[in-house]
């Protein structure tokens, strides 16, 4: 299957491409930029290993050879500035993002392609790549929650010293300032995380602030997020080349889940080679739920705001 990853010379989009080649699974991998010096580069780079990696085809091209594409990767635009919320980059992006889905028309979109935004305001940038495209709604998804999960579930394993991969905890609502940690369902190796004594009111409300300025901690520490993006990337990536049927949070239009309607958001959603399969509505503590709703309506306010079309 065909990948072309939309911003492939920059940080996000050259760690996923990296992580797709890693995995092995897409067939191709087209990295196109703004830049085209440095897709050629980031290419041809990732072109070196492949006879190390799966044998993939990478090459840097166009809009006019992405036709085709089995999953388009959006990951350009502007740079969250450290100071800056997600939702404030909307004004800034919002131009830029209606030209590259209006070139992916242009060039030819097929029926069944999927597109996955990963740009910033991921969950506003959704909605308005779902409108413009045309395209069924499971078949437009964003990043969403995905890198939040991941840094959360990390970063409760660091903490309390256990195994990463045997921590599950997530988190729903916008990737952003209105996030909501799933608490009432964490767990280690499938025991609730709750039942640990170390794991208290404090602990839950520390890592959580914590996991909300990551992405503010790492641009401050280093530019900018790249490795866990890719790998988050890669995740819902797989999913799809896999027909996994893996319940991840990723942001798409919900349309009654937890009593939230016409907005893109992250609820637990079935990922498969049809898309977005459907949203499950599995029970919340009411706290949860109704952050998780409020983080639908703080959505719909921007989103107004902004009258994106």
């Amino acid at each position: 299957m065909k990948v072309t990853i939309i911003g492939g010379g920059g940080r996000v989009g050259s760690c996923a491409a990296y992580a797709l080649q890693c995995g092995g699974l897409a067939g191709e991998i087209q990295i196109l930029d703004a830049n085209g010096e440095t897709a050629q580069g980031e290419a041809l780079d990732l072109m070196h290993g492949s006879a190390l990696a799966g044998g993939q085809r990478i090459y840097a091209g166009d809009y006019g050879r992405a036709a085709g594409s089995d999953v388009y990767v959006i990951t350009a635009g502007l740079r969250r500035k450290a100071d800056e919320s997600r939702l404030d980059l909307i004004q800034r992006n919002v131009a830029l993002f209606i030209s590259i889905i209006d070139a992916i028309k242009g060039a030819g979109l097929r029926e069944d392609a999927h597109i996955l935004v990963v740009s910033n305001p991921v969950d506003i940038l959704t909605q308005l790549a779902l409108r413009r495209t045309g395209l069924p709604w499971s078949q437009v998804y964003g990043l969403g929650t995905m890198l939040d999960t991941a840094r959360f579930s990390s970063l409760i394993a660091e903490e309390l010293k256990l195994d990463a991969a045997q921590v599950k905890a997530l988190i729903l609502g916008e990737h952003g300032d209105s996030m909501v940690p799933i608490w009432s369902s964490a767990s280690v190796n499938g025991l609730p995380l709750g039942g640990l004594e170390d794991c208290t009111p404090a602990f839950q409300n520390a890592v959580f602030e914590r996991t909300k300025g990551s992405g503010a901690e790492v641009i401050k520490r280093k530019g900018g997020a790249g490795w866990a993006v890719g790998i988050a990337i890669r995740e819902v990536v797989h999913a799809v080349l896999l027909d996994k049927k893996a319940l991840l949070p990723v942001s798409s239009l919900v349309q009654g889940a937890y009593d939230i309607r016409d907005i893109c958001l992250s609820v637990p959603s079935v990922v498969s080679r049809k898309g977005v399969e459907k949203h499950v509505n599995i029970k919340l503590w009411p706290k949860e739920l109704a952050g998780l709703q409020a983080s639908a309506k703080a959505l719909k306010e921007t989103l107004a705001k902004a009258r994106v079309n």
